[in-house]
């Protein structure tokens, strides 16, 4: 999957497809990946109506195995790793010691002593790296597998019966946060029930060898359901209306998850320490006392697109900075998302507006997400 020359972005194992599917290309994290094929908004609302396929080969993969692999995913993320059943994933974080963010991650278990982390692209030598460090002292192994694995994502309401077609694997059984070792089209794979967009999907791991022949059998076989190739820029459209973070925009080194809003996935009654603990609890007692800027959705009442790092304001005061941006192809209106002081966070706050080259535009707070499916 790499590509030999280090001066150059990595090229996943679809890169000639997308080529061939005639794809504009784009360098993200290092990666030589398909921002769209056609029209983005006609990807995105291929997603929320029908089915989208994605190669999302760019993300980390790391495995943690040995007989402490759980002992030193516990030390090393902020999440509770023992409670996640064989089979199942978790949502969670990996903290520097003064709690600021270094990525958010899914942690599956595999086996009994086997985990995979996944990674986000931009971060996946970083997290390995502090993985590979906080392993002293464990009896666990750290395995970078990022050039084993290929990463398909079929996301969308058909998304299910799409997959049906192809895999005996007991779909309707895989619940939410799932993942089941199967065949799709003959390729040996995990399945899981995770993805970035919103609605119900599958994410495929597969051998990089096998990326091709799953990406043409997952798209014969949904021909008549609509499936379409999708590119990075609808899946930032998607993410952004499922008011989903992306690091980098609503995560950082410079915020903890209690800044973020996701103090949540912080679990200080698990046993042991854990790197960034002491910081958290402070993080934790601040926000209470005091609560931090907290992050809200934006929408627009006029059609200027904000854009991250734009000021929101309030009576001529800034109030907070707009994290992300982009017109939403569901509303039909321009969105944000922002961290705003909370004094200004409550939903039909008045008055609020982002200042675009300027100008003070019109936005109204609403909360998060802008859209949910429906079950």
């Amino acid at each position: 999957m790499s590509s030999t020359e280090p001066d150059r972005p990595r090229r996943t194992a679809l890169d000639a497809l997308h080529r061939s599917l005639g794809a504009t290309m784009t360098d993200f994290a290092g990666w030589d990946m398909p921002l769209r094929y056609g029209s983005e908004r006609d990807e995105h609302i291929a997603v929320r109506t029908k089915a989208g396929l994605f190669d999302l080969s760019h993300m980390g993969e790391i495995t943690v195995t040995g007989p402490h692999a759980v002992a030193l995913l516990n030390h090393a993320l902020v999440g509770n790793i023992a409670t996640v059943g064989l089979g199942r994933a978790r949502y969670t974080m990996i903290c520097q010691a003064d709690g600021g963010i270094l990525d958010d991650l899914i942690v599956y278990r595999l086996g009994e002593t086997e985990y995979m982390v996944v990674a986000n692209a931009s971060n996946a030598q970083v997290v390995l790296d502090a993985l590979t460090e906080r392993a002293a002292g464990f009896d666990a192994a750290v395995r970078d597998d990022r050039d084993n694995y290929a990463l398909l994502a079929v996301q969308g309401p058909e998304s299910a019966g799409i997959l049906k077609s192809l895999t005996d694997a007991d779909l309707e059984g895989l619940k939410y946060y799932a993942g089941l070792p199967g065949t799709v089209a003959g390729v040996p794979a995990l399945i899981a029930r995770t993805g970035y967009t919103g609605e119900d999907g599958f994410e495929l791991f597969v051998a990089p060898g096998d990326a091709e022949k799953l990406w043409q059998a997952l798209t014969e076989a949904g021909a008549d359901a609509g499936l379409v190739p999708c590119g990075l820029s609808c899946r930032d459209t998607l993410r952004l209306e499922a008011g989903m973070p992306l690091y980098g925009h609503e995560l950082s080194t410079s915020l903890t998850p209690f800044d973020a809003g996701l103090g949540r996935v912080v679990k200080f009654e698990k046993e042991g320490d854990f790197v960034g603990r002491e910081a958290l609890v402070a993080a934790a007692e601040r926000a209470a006392a005091e609560p931090p800027r907290v992050l809200v959705g934006l929408v627009a009442e006029g059609r200027r697109v904000p854009r991250a790092g734009y000021a929101v304001v309030a009576g001529g005061e800034v109030i907070g900075e707009v994290t992300s941006g982009a017109p939403s192809p569901t509303l039909g209106k321009p969105i944000a998302m922002a961290y705003v002081d909370a004094a200004h966070a409550a939903p039909g706050t008045a008055g609020v507006g982002v200042d675009i080259r300027g100008n003070h535009e019109p936005y109204e707070v609403v909360a998060l997400p802008f859209y949910k499916r429906q079950k």
